[in-house]
């Protein structure tokens, strides 16, 4: 029995200028979580597949990215309570299965269900983003642990952000290659009112990250809130409708992070009163569309509905 590659039909173990998979092993307490060698190759991955799919992580121990990936996995492996098996592959210690199988680097991951190659990695993902790429093809099990991320966005829309802000700096401290989190560290901050801290956040990430659109945005979020009245004003004003009220609490949702309800107010008061302080509701509904990009469903959405409102 051999893995094929779906798409050209050959086993894993011949040549191609991709690497091909493998994987097996030994058992640990969690069951599911196994170690490659040549006595379990067969039963745990070829034979396993066919019951559950099987994610092989090719790796090195001299190789940091593998090891920072490795520590992800398990742990997505645990949140996926036996849905799939995680068979580790050491190329430094089964150098004949790995030859035999063409790995040629690491770190590599494969995923390889029904003993089929179903897709694979050459890179160490984020866990975040490990976890995207395997929720694509396996669904994970209903009432599994939350992640940490998960329950950072939970405590966010709870209103805790003390929750959150440990739950980021877990993150952070778990995943320092993912600066992502930071940046979402600084909408937590930005949330607290904490606007310089954020913004020192930003300003320390590396150039691609500083520039990109999710640091833009909390950039944008920092501008609003500071423009932006209180929570406490706004609930303050609850019996108010004039155009100032509704203005008011558009900026207030943008500040929050909650740009679906702050351009849709933003929009209603366009249609409503387009002349409100200098036609404030356009402009800020291009200041939004700026901060979040130019390619986010939000943008494309309420930029259509507003020329509609225009011409």
């Amino acid at each position: 029995m051999q893995i094929v590659d779906p798409k050209t039909g050959e086993p894993m173990g011949a040549p191609s200028p991709q690497p091909g998979q493998s994987a097996g092993g030994h058992t640990d307490a969690s069951q599911f979580i196994v170690d490659v060698d040549m006595s379990n190759f067969q039963q745990v991955v070829l034979e396993g597949s066919m019951h559950i799919p099987v994610v092989l992580q090719s790796w090195s121990p001299s190789s940091e990215a593998c090891r920072t990936l490795m520590s992800a996995l398990e742990k997505l492996a645990h949140e996926y309570q036996g849905t799939l098996i995680l068979a580790r592959l050491n190329i430094d210690e089964q150098q004949q299965i790995a030859a035999q199988l063409g790995i040629r680097s690491v770190p590599d991951v494969k995923l390889i269900i029904q003993g089929q190659l179903h897709d694979q990695l050459h890179e160490a993902l984020p866990e975040r983003q490990m976890r995207d790429w395997l929720a694509k093809h396996i669904t994970a099990p209903e009432g599994g642990s939350q992640s940490l991320e998960e329950q950072a966005q939970q405590a966010l829309e709870a209103g805790d952000t003390a929750t959150a802000r440990s739950l980021y700096e877990q993150l952070i401290s778990e995943n320092p290659n993912d600066h992502d989190y930071r940046i979402d560290m600084a909408g937590v901050m930005t949330r607290e009112g904490h606007f310089d801290d954020a913004l020192s956040i930003i300003d320390a990430l590396p150039p691609e990250y500083r520039d990109g659109v999710k640091a833009r945005g909390v950039r944008a979020r920092v501008d609003f809130a500071r423009e932006a009245l209180s929570p406490e004003e706004i609930e303050a004003m609850s019996d108010r409708d004039d155009s100032d009220a509704q203005f008011q609490r558009a900026l207030r949702a943008v500040a929050d992070g909650d740009y679906e309800r702050g351009l849709e107010g933003l929009l209603e008061l366009m249609k409503r009163d387009r002349a409100y302080s200098e036609d404030a509701a356009r402009k800020t509904l291009l200041r939004v569309f700026d901060a979040l990009g130019g390619d986010h469903p939000l943008t494309v959405t309420y930029r259509r509905r507003m020329f509609t409102l225009l011409y």
